[in-house]
């Protein structure tokens, strides 16, 4: 079949904006051609962030941001178009992601808002969206999904790869050269670390890793953090800031700790939970690649780089896909899965009762 044009858009936990990307897909190769970010305001991190949480009136509030972000979301592509000199008319689909404000899988449900009926008026376009929830009511976790990307896109006959997307979460996904391909969130990627930034450093994330690398490692905080269950759970889990969040940091922060020696033990705590992950699930691998923001902290690579010695550290862009954009490569990839009514899932990674068509399509 010849290649189709598709959009993917994705807002992830680290809340810092939309990642959209303009696609072309066929049933073995998946080409970016053009791509855009639209950075969130302080205004919409904040609100959206307040929604991780009970509070009053959050059924209008999140039905209000869903009509912000949908508007959003057009704006960015209305721009890819404008820039690929592309109609509307000529795209397939747009995979939205949308933005997580709950992700409870054990209670049986996930929420993601955008408003996608809004989002296909606006920009002509039909929109799949609402990918976990099919997943989850097949009794998976609903994340992570992009395992299934990663296989079509990744996977190599001679070499045992894993990748590793480092967002406000971090999740893996494992690519034997042959048998099963498996995948789980590890635990917090980049998420407390910028949050303790932006509260030290009025910054929303510490570039590069420079301020944790001038701190030290607080052992007993270390060790603190690595106790937490989730991170002695079997695979398939998925995790979110309904666990990982600053209030559950704070519980562990003493008066006395310096504030670069926690952002430093953050790092460490990423690196290990990431490493462990690894060695542990995915014996004998040849290659690691990193992809998502955390692949832009140097501090924290290099950190990886350290722990996972001799095996290889490299970034996606050495596949063929930017860090920067696999993500909402997948969700387009995804999108066009589920307009041709093909699985998007992986039950292995996922735990759910078999293969299930992802998504809920809006027609344009």
């Amino acid at each position: 079949m010849s290649s189709q044009l598709v959009i993917g858009l994705m807002s992830g936990t680290s809340l810092d904006g939309i990642d959209a990307v303009l696609t072309a897909i066929d049933d073995k190769n998946c080409q970016l051609l053009h791509t855009s970010y639209l950075p969130y305001s302080d205004e919409l991190r904040s609100a959206l962030l307040a929604l991780h949480v009970s509070g009053a009136d959050e059924l209008e509030r999140s039905a209000l941001l869903g009509n912000v972000l949908a508007r959003s979301y057009a704006e960015s592509v209305h721009h890819l178009l404008k820039q690929a000199g592309v109609e509307a008319s000529q795209i397939l689909a747009i995979g939205c992601h949308g933005q997580t404000i709950r992700h409870r899988p054990e209670l049986g449900y996930t929420l993601q808002i955008g408003n996608p009926a809004l989002l296909a008026e606006l920009t002509a376009i039909s929109v799949v969206s609402d990918f976990r929830s099919r997943d989850v009511a097949a009794g998976g976790q609903g994340a992570p999904l992009v395992p299934a990307f990663h296989q079509a896109v990744f996977h190599d006959e001679k070499s045992h790869r894993v990748i590793v997307n480092i967002g406000g979460i971090a999740n893996l996904t494992d690519l034997p050269v042959a048998g099963e391909v498996r995948g789980f969130d590890c635990g917090p990627g980049n998420l407390l670390m910028n949050a303790w930034a932006q509260r030290h450093l009025g910054k929303p994330h510490d570039e590069g890793g420079q301020w944790a690398a001038s701190g030290r490692v607080i052992t007993e905080l270390l060790e603190a953090l690595l106790t937490h269950p989730f991170l002695l759970e079997p695979p398939p889990k998925s995790t979110g800031r309904d666990t990982f969040h600053m209030a559950w940091l704070e519980q562990y922060v003493r008066p006395g700790y310096a504030a670069i020696d926690v952002q430093r033990t953050l790092l460490e705590f990423t690196a290990l939970t990431i490493s462990m992950a690894i060695s542990e699930h995915c014996a004998a691998v040849d290659e690691v690649f990193l992809c998502g923001g955390g692949a832009h902290n140097l501090a924290l690579v290099q950190r990886l780089g350290q722990l996972m010695q001799p095996t290889k550290i490299g970034l996606t862009d050495d596949l063929g896909i930017s860090v920067d954009w696999v993500e909402a490569v997948a969700f387009a990839w995804l999108a066009r899965q589920t307009m041709h009514g093909e699985p998007g899932n992986l039950p292995a990674v996922t735990g759910a009762a078999g293969l299930r068509v992802l998504g809920a399509i809006y027609p344009a």
